[in-house]
């Protein structure tokens, strides 16, 4: 099946290659256990741009966006649900982790996860 690409707007492209250099500790934990198919065999890739928007993990096959929300997000609730929801009209699924979540119970996400993508990968 061919992947659907996001049209995204062309300076985030510099801005996603500057995201994944200074990448969260959350985000790197994450990332070392989902990199190279290592989960269930699916690929992700870091820092996604898409439409307006770059988010934290993407993985084609599932149309699966993962959003690691921190402290940042506190006060960009209602703004991450609009983003969220205009991609979503691109038929892109999210799942969102919290930071803390991430760093002190990440096998538990992982567990989430693959729950997830066993409930939910398309046939």
């Amino acid at each position: 099946m061919k992947h659907i690409i996001i049209p995204y707007q062309p300076y985030l492209k510099d801005l996603a290659r500057q995201l994944r250099t200074n990448s969260t500790l959350s985000e790197i934990l994450l990332w070392q256990e989902i990199k190279e198919r290592k989960l269930l065999g699916f690929q992700f890739h870091r820092q996604v741009p898409m439409l307006d928007f770059i988010v934290d993990f993407y993985c084609h096959e599932l149309s699966l966006a993962i959003e690691i929300d921190g402290s940042s997000h506190t006060f960009t609730y209602k703004e991450d649900l609009e983003r969220q929801a205009k991609l979503e009209q691109h038929n892109v699924r999210f799942l969102r982790f919290d930071d803390l979540e991430v760093k002190k119970n990440l096998p538990n996400v992982l567990r989430s996860l693959e729950q997830w993508i066993r409930e939910n990968r398309k046939v």
